[in-house]
């Protein structure tokens, strides 16, 4: 049986999935981790990485090299999106994940990929455990600085995708700058959203879709509140089922909330709380488009997005 690692390295954390394949390619999960590290601090405004940023991600990264060591992993492969993509000084990032990768497998280094890849991985992942017959479905990866778009089937697979520049940590340090934010603030933060969704609207084939499913912190956080959890619990949220009607009294909650109060709440991660309240703006949005676009009124949560995509992709490879 062979061992897989799948990492993705986004604006607000980095991820870690390891993984065995059977020998007739069934996939079991071994572990999976997140860590928090801001990677895409501040970029948005200097147009660099924040060496402290880097050095964070440097020790999670090492972490998690140390799991895969454990594991006895054989092949890795990393991904790194949206803070990456246009940091001048993006070499001493991609230097340092070579470094450490090259323990795991000779010659592993992060790589850039992009918006429309992201969301193709996400989408393979997110739809793994639904049923057919509930798409086409609309898969939507909430990230700190984008958030990809993919409608599709699980026969066809992907039919359109499309990433957009908005992200709750972009949207945090661009706009919604106060805490907790002002209304003003509150109000150019939809219409900044509403641009970009604009382009969903023209792009996608939104009213083929059937099931919306929402992925990443944002929405599986969302998804811990709405069930009043004590503690964050994996199992209970992937697959959980959010009606829009009910989850605008949280969205609007957590956007009126400063960010100690959010953080009070034991399911919110600490570094989360200070930029879901602008992931709640982008997620009321998106449920505006949702309503008028697709015939869905709800969202299904998953645990499950690119990182499975990406051990997918490896264990045929």
């Amino acid at each position: 049986m062979t061992r897989l690692a799948a990492v993705d390295c986004g604006t607000n954390s980095i991820r870690l999935l390891v993984s065995e394949v059977g020998p007739v390619g069934r996939i079991r999960d071994l572990h999976r981790e997140m860590k928090i590290v801001r990677l895409g601090q501040g970029v948005d405004a200097t147009g660099e990485l924040d060496p402290e940023a880097i050095e964070r991600t440097r020790e999670a990264l090492a972490h998690f090299v140390e799991i895969m060591r454990h594991e006895n992993v054989a092949k890795v492969r990393m991904v790194a999106t949206s803070a990456t993509r246009d940091a001048t000084n993006r070499h001493d990032f991609f230097d340092m994940t070579a470094e450490l990768l090259g323990e795991v497998q000779e010659g592993a280094r992060a790589e850039v990929i992009t918006g429309e890849e992201e969301a193709e991985l996400s989408f393979r992942g997110a739809i793994g455990d639904l049923a057919a017959d509930r798409g086409p479905f609309l898969v939507i990866d909430l990230g700190g600085g984008s958030t990809e778009f993919v409608v599709g089937d699980a026969e066809n697979g992907v039919a359109a995708a499309h990433s957009t520049q908005m992200g709750c940590v972009r949207l945090t340090e661009r706009i919604m700058r106060a805490d907790p934010p002002t209304a003003t603030e509150i109000e150019i933060a939809r219409d900044y959203v509403e641009e970009r969704l604009d382009r969903v609207r023209t792009l996608l084939p939104l009213s083929e879709v059937r099931t919306v499913v929402g992925c990443a912190g944002t929405f599986t956080t969302l998804s811990a509140l709405a069930q009043g959890l004590e503690e964050y619990d994996p199992a209970a949220i992937h697959g959980s089922e959010l009606n829009f009607s009910a989850l605008r009294l949280i969205t609007q909650m957590l956007i009126s909330e400063s960010a100690s109060a959010r953080a009070a709440n034991p399911v919110i991660h600490p570094g989360r709380a200070d930029v879901i309240g602008s992931g709640s703006v982008i997620v009321e949005q998106i449920m505006d488009l949702a309503t008028a676009s697709t015939r869905a009124d709800s969202f299904v949560i998953s645990e499950k997005d690119i990182l499975d995509g990406i051990i997918a992709g490896l264990a045929e490879g």
